[in-house]
């Protein structure tokens, strides 16, 4: 099932400016002004994705902050839930859960995942999430020149694999990973009774990493297809014309 959360389901009795240490300086921010001329226009659109089917999933929790505070800044968001998708190669394409995921995929036009850290790296269910997505589907391509952020939460104490992990598949997707990265430890101590992160230095943190991934996604999106075009594709698309231009002439 996919969630587009509106304020009123991120909860009405808190005010997102309370949980943090100075909101004033996130309304002095006018994203808007980093987009060129022929930005879109709409607010940016951000999938997030995160990597535990725990009934009490910390990843979860830290995707639905995530997704708060981003429509704080002014985006569109959109969370998929992975219970009930199949291993890659385990079902066709067209499982109602990969059709899903691709659509949101091709909807978005930046991305968060959040990770849990599992036996040192990302779980095998963040993992099933990325390889469904292709880097081509038809003439869409439903990554590249995307925006991307990364977060992972830790059982333990504090460790960076699972965002190093999924910052060399970010590269590997072509999307502009943005530098900035959240990893919070001890995770099970960060979290109230109500589910909400306590204010602290790793909250800040997650702050930082959605307003950075606005920042680049208001810079680049409508520049994504400038800043993914090689020359190499573009010598192989040449010479596929020419190819077919001397067969039809034959």
């Amino acid at each position: 099932m996919t969630v587009s959360l509106q304020p009123e389901e991120l909860g009405t009795s808190f005010e997102l400016s309370d949980h943090l240490a100075d909101p004033a300086h996130l309304r002095a921010i006018d994203f808007k002004a980093l987009a060129p001329e022929t930005d879109p226009g709409h607010p940016p659109r951000i999938l997030v994705l995160y990597g535990s089917l725990r009934e009490r999933s910390f990843s979860r929790l830290v995707a639905q902050e995530s997704a708060r505070l981003l429509q704080y800044f002014g985006a569109e968001t959109k969370i998929f839930n992975p219970s009930g998708l199949p291993l890659p190669d385990d079902a066709d394409t067209d499982h109602p859960k990969v059709q899903e995921l691709r659509e949101l995929a091709k909807w978005a036009e930046g991305m968060v995942w959040v990770s849990p850290e599992r036996h040192g790296a990302m779980t095998g269910i963040m993992k099933a999430q990325i390889d469904w997505i292709p880097l081509s589907l038809g003439a869409v391509r439903p990554t590249q020149g995307k925006t991307l952020a990364l977060m992972q939460v830790c059982g333990g104490s504090q460790s960076f694999n699972a965002v190093n992990q999924m910052r060399i598949l970010g590269r590997w997707m072509r999307m502009v990973t943005i530098p900035n990265q959240s990893s919070m430890p001890k995770a099970f101590t960060e979290f109230g009774e109500d589910d909400r992160i306590k204010p602290s230095p790793f909250y800040n943190r997650i702050v930082d990493v959605c307003e950075e991934l606005m920042k680049f996604t208001y810079m680049t999106r409508s520049r994504s297809d400038y800043l993914v075009d090689r020359y190499s594709e573009r010598v192989e698309t040449g010479q596929e014309l020419i190819d077919r231009v001397n067969k039809s002439g034959n």
